[in-house]
């Protein structure tokens, strides 16, 4: 059953900008998600931008947004095929429990200097609802 879906575009340029302060790189993601997008070179702040559409997807997913959730709770990765992921920890995988799902969906796509990310969060067990 899905318990919901989200949606966000996050331009490539508003990274560029918070890659000046690292502050802000280090507040808003995990420190593994942060060393895989940096080290994509060139497409360091398309990778950024992707990874934090996918935050702000799934906290529209969840119906509650991204309030009361530590954005670094919440990090993306590839498998070793390119697949997108999230996995949440602390108050990200509580906001999800709280939403009833059990299973993460995510896709990520780029044009020019736009990033789209795409959630659907779903309870693969409606007869267990957590």
């Amino acid at each position: 059953m899905i318990t919901g879906i989200g949606v966000d575009v996050v331009h490539a340029d508003r990274m560029e900008r918070w890659r000046v302060t690292p502050r802000i790189l280090e507040r808003f993601f995990h420190p593994q998600e942060l060393s895989d997008a940096l080290s994509r070179g060139s497409g360091v702040d398309l990778s950024l931008a992707a990874r934090f559409a996918a935050k702000e997807a799934f906290g529209k997913a969840l119906g509650t947004g991204l309030a009361g959730i530590v954005l670094k709770d919440i990090m993306v990765r590839n498998r070793h095929n390119g697949k997108p992921e999230i996995e949440v920890f602390g108050s990200a995988l509580s906001a999800l429990r709280l939403n009833g799902a059990d299973r993460i969906h995510l896709s990520l796509t780029h044009e020019n200097d736009n990033a789209v990310a795409m959630v659907v969060l779903e309870n693969s067990n409606p007869e267990v609802r957590k």
